[in-house]
Order: structure tokens, then C-alpha cells, then sequence
């Protein structure tokens, strides 16, 4: 009884779900709205953000995310980039 306690607690979705996920696009609709910037500028910032951090670490350009942030003072262009994962090298 208790594993299925526990699947249950892990992959229960909350009524809300289809609710907060609405809010948060409705949210980033708005902030693109309010940065002026279109999705197609949007796309160009990403390519170069990834072009240039692409010359000084190796990063999985294929998941990298840019997105508005807003809270009450201020809207922020947030990237999110991963890191490939490096292999250690060995000295000596």
C-alpha cells in the first residue's frame, strides 16, 4: 500500500495544472508584450547567445531555453543554458 501511496504523491497532477500552465503563458505572453520584442527577435537573441557562449564552453545548444521573467519591478530575459557534460582529464 504504500508504493502505491507513494506513485500516486509522485504522478498525482493537481486539479489546477491546465490552470497554472494557461497562467504562466498568459504571463509570458504579457512580458513579451510588454519588452516589445517580437517572437522572431526572441529567436535571433537565442541563436547569438548560443554562438557566443558556444565559443567559450560547450553547451547543448539543442536544449538551450530564453524566456522573460517578470516580477514587480522589473522584466529580465532569463537563458537557460546546459553545460555539456566534460569529461575529467587525468594529470600526470
Amino acid at each position: 500500500m504504500h508504493l502505491k501511496t507513494l506513485f500516486n504523491n509522485l504522478f498525482h497532477r493537481s486539479e489546477n495544472s491546465g490552470q497554472a500552465i494557461a497562467e504562466q503563458r498568459l504571463r509570458l505572453v504579457l512580458s513579451h508584450d510588454r519588452a516589445n520584442i517580437s517572437p522572431g527577435i526572441m529567436e535571433v537573441i537565442k541563436d547569438e547567445i548560443i554562438e557566443v557562449l558556444s565559443k567559450h564552453l560547450e553547451i547543448d545548444a539543442e536544449r538551450v531555453q530564453v524566456n522573460f521573467t517578470e516580477d514587480r519591478r522589473n522584466t529580465r530575459l532569463v537563458a537557460d543554458v546546459p553545460l555539456q557534460p566534460t569529461q575529467r582529464r587525468r594529470l600526470g
